[in-house]
């Protein structure tokens, strides 16, 4: 005989099997709570529309009729739309099929009965949780003024301004700040009340036996202590009496401390916040893009990487553990997040998987970039990774670690310094064309598929023509196994994937490009 316990374990495990169940679910949570979800902000954006309305067409209502149609559309419409989606917050909440099925298993372990009213009183204390937090209370009320029979229900119009909340980044990240600094504010709530019952009582005894008309009860000697301590002043009542005033200098002074004190709390709270936005939106930003260069370290050489990436229009990020480095950063205009590149989080919002082509560990240390290349070669091994390093035995670690190019600045300036040594003028042509004296440039190519040079040999491409100097081609560069063909012959053919390496006018370059893309 089918009990109804027996149905609802069945049911459980039924929808725990349910790849459309579990996936209607899935989709119903990212539109109600996931914000990286895309589609998100266009349920946010609708509910702020509704409630807008909603609220509009209840205030006209208080001293004018609106129309019975668009009565009737908030009575029906909005309220629907209410209810659903109070209804759906409350079923992605948790999985009650969840808990049934680990109540039952549990009673099958420990070979005891699993009785219909325990399970049922799991399920609804679960429930309860949401319904009894603040959204959820919210959301509740924000239904009520839809029922007419009573019209002082029409006054809780004001909690569906509060729904609001829910769709408004800015003012939940309002909410999270005061959240945070709980302590310190009820701190300072807590020492106001003492000072406004203090100065209540003693304004009271010396002023409330008839010597202040304004003063009749001890409520508003406490109305006085109040505006005064906050600093607003009405001016309705004043102190009459000299006691009466050393009691309002020394409390205004004492407002003054506390609303200072208030201050310097929320402002230095809302300063960590914003930074904390900012990095968000820079994630969410570049998470939608593909092919991202990542520069990790904002020292002198990621300076001028990030200066010559902005150049050539490369979409990249800085990461910089040091926060006055990460600011700088981003004050140079650059996307920066403050955060440690050793750490796998941050790579995992930028989506290395899909999104990251590049890595660039520019640390001045050699081993936090070696655990840089770690990190992100166990999360995308095919993820290009450059690593700065300053030791050759380091250095021979660094390929051992899969890095795929060694960056040593120490070794190409001595390598400078001994070419402007012998061959001065040698180092001042090098030196223009790194610095793009006269707009001259060394850059490289890629031959893109089916692009005017896939398949062709080099004299048919006639490089020479456009007045750009073919230095030599670099084959398989996105391999180990890439190899550089110097000065080729003009019978050489290029392919798809190859990279020309090439000196000429900024002009050129971009005409070559365009042709070989």
């Amino acid at each position: 005989m089918k009990t109804p316990r027996n149905f609802i374990v069945k049911f459980a495990y039924f929808l725990d099997a349910s790849t459309k169940y579990n996936s209607i679910k899935t989709f119903f949570y990212n539109l109600l709570e996931n914000d990286n979800y895309p589609y998100k902000k266009y349920f946010d954006f609708f509910m702020i529309f509704v409630i807008l309305s909603s609220v509009t067409l209840l205030v006209i209502d208080v001293k004018h009729h609106v129309p019975k149609w668009l009565d009737a559309l908030d009575l029906y419409f909005v309220t629907t739309v209410f209810v659903v989606e109070y209804i759906l917050r409350m079923w992605v909440y948790s999985d009650v099929h969840k808990i049934v099925i680990e109540e039952y298993e549990e009673a099958l372990f420990f070979s005891k009965s699993l009785k219909t009213s325990t399970l049922l009183k799991k399920i609804f204390k679960d429930k309860w949780e949401y319904i009894t937090t603040p959204s959820a209370i919210i959301d509740l009320i924000a239904i009520l003024p839809s029922y007419r029979g009573l019209r002082v229900l029409r006054v809780l119009v004001l909690f569906r301004a509060f729904k609001m909340l829910r769709y408004t980044k800015s003012l939940t990240s309002f909410l999270e700040v005061l959240k945070n600094k709980k302590f310190e504010l009820i701190t300072l709530l807590t020492l106001s009340g003492f000072f406004i019952f203090i100065a209540g009582i003693m304004l009271y005894v010396f002023e409330g036996n008839n010597q202040n008309p304004n003063i009749k009860n001890l409520f508003d000697s406490f109305y006085w202590a109040l505006i005064t301590i906050s600093t607003v002043g009405y001016g309705d009542i004043s102190p009459v009496t000299p006691e009466g005033r050393v009691v309002t200098m020394l409390i205004i002074f004492t407002g003054i401390g506390l609303i200072s004190f208030a201050t310097s709390i929320i402002v230095s709270s809302f300063s960590e916040r914003l930074t904390m936005l900012r990095e968000d939106r820079i994630v969410q930003h570049l998470s939608k893009k593909e092919s991202i260069t990542v520069i990790c370290g904002f020292g002198l050489l990621g300076r001028l990487v990030a200066k010559e990436l902005e150049r050539e229009g490369v979409a990249f990020v800085v990461i910089e553990k040091d926060e006055n480095l990460a600011e700088m950063a981003y004050g140079m205009g650059y996307k920066a997040i403050c955060a440690d590149a050793t750490s796998e989080k941050v790579f995992s919002q930028l989506k290395i998987k899909t999104n990251i082509s590049h890595v660039l560990c520019l640390t001045s240390d050699d081993i936090v970039n070696i655990f840089i290349a770690v990190n992100v070669k166990s999360l995308n091994p095919n993820v290009h990774v450059s690593a700065r390093c300053s030791d050759e035995e380091v250095a021979q670690k660094m390929y051992f670690a899969n890095v795929d190019q060694v960056i040593m600045p120490e070794e190409i300036a001595g390598m400078m310094a001994a070419v402007y040594e012998g061959e001065p003028v040698a180092f001042e042509v090098l030196l223009s064309i790194v610095d793009q004296k006269d707009k001259i440039q060394m850059d490289e190519i890629e031959i893109t598929p089916q692009s005017f040079g896939d398949g062709k040999k080099l004299q048919e491409v006639e490089i020479e023509a456009m007045r750009v100097i073919l230095l030599g081609v670099l084959r398989n560069c996105k391999t180990k196994d890439s190899e550089f063909i110097f000065n080729p012959s003009d019978d050489f053919i290029l392919r798809a994937g190859d990279n020309l390496v090439c000196i000429g006018h900024v002009t050129a370059i971009s005409n070559l490009k365009r042709k070989m893309q």
